[in-house]
């Protein structure tokens, strides 16, 4: 199988950024691809104007690209946050405030995948609290995306870079999406499976995968030490790619690495050309 099997999509909020937001769908394209995500574009604001909303959607429309994975807001991100749906008073009212933002825009394009960072601890919140909040926002973000026909994603990340997320095991996440499709009643959630991520953390990557396969709904990777590209580091993406499709895992693999010092166009010469374009 190999890289060559794969469905990839390029992450523009960690490739491409040395270009404009709107630029770097027909860079994705330029470079061979043909599936793009993004994190919430507008950090500032979690219910930008629609003329905002519409021109992403036309910069993605007429690169050819589809827009397969979508963050709801998450605070400053790349940044100290981390998430928002977690955090008491304001930020979780500009989390709700985003839920329907998103799905409208993830219908228009045809979206159907949407990630919800779940937030950081917060100094002298009663972390029970935190989790019941985060779990009724949950519920609602699993109803707009069923509106829409969308999975919703729950991600972990590594407590290196991100010692106040809670979320920092396969478990744990996996947790959490299990309490949300009972809670909702949908079965919509699913595990985002960041194979960078889960390698900061120490984890068993085959032992993921063959656990967790199931419950994935989409899966990100860049290589370990780095967050580099494929071939930069030492993990054994090609092989750990084979173990999850060989676990029945069919979706996307998004491309969320740093293209290093040089520019994004050149940080893709570990896959051909000619596998770069959704199958």
């Amino acid at each position: 199988m190999g890289f060559a099997e794969q469905r990839f999509n390029v992450n523009l909020s960690i490739l491409f950024t040395e270009l404009p937001l709107l630029e770097r769908p027909a860079a994705a394209a330029a470079a061979g691809f043909t599936a793009v995500e993004l994190w919430w574009p507008w950090v500032d604001s979690p219910t930008p104007e629609q003329s905002e909303l519409d021109a992403l959607r036309r910069a993605i429309e007429g690169a050819g690209v589809q827009l397969t994975g979508l963050n709801f807001y998450s605070g400053v991100l790349p940044g100290p946050d981390r998430g928002a749906l977690s955090i008491p008073g304001e930020e979780s009212e500009r989390f709700r405030a985003n839920i329907d933002v998103v799905a409208d825009f993830a219908r228009s394009v045809g979206c159907k995948a949407l990630n919800a960072l779940y937030g950081n601890r917060v100094a002298g919140a009663d972390p029970a609290e935190q989790d019941a909040l985060a779990l009724r926002n949950l519920v609602l973000a699993a109803q707009a995306a069923d509106r829409i026909g969308a999975t919703l994603l729950i991600e972990v990340l590594n407590k290196v870079d991100s010692p106040l997320y809670p979320l920092v095991s396969a478990p744990a996440a996996v947790g959490v999406v299990d309490k949300v499709n009972q809670a909702s009643g949908l079965g919509n959630a699913r595990f985002l499976m960041d194979l960078y991520h889960l390698s900061m953390n120490g984890e068993d990557l085959p032992q993921v995968i063959a656990e967790y396969a199931e419950k994935t709904g989409h899966v990100q990777i860049a290589d370990n030490p780095g967050r580099g590209a494929p071939g930069t580091g030492t993990l054994p993406l090609e092989d750990l790619l084979d173990q999850l499709g060989k676990a029945g895992y069919e979706g996307w693999v998004g491309l969320e690495y740093k293209p290093g010092d040089r520019p994004s166009a050149e940080a893709f010469a570990w896959l051909p050309r000619e596998s770069r374009a959704a199958r």
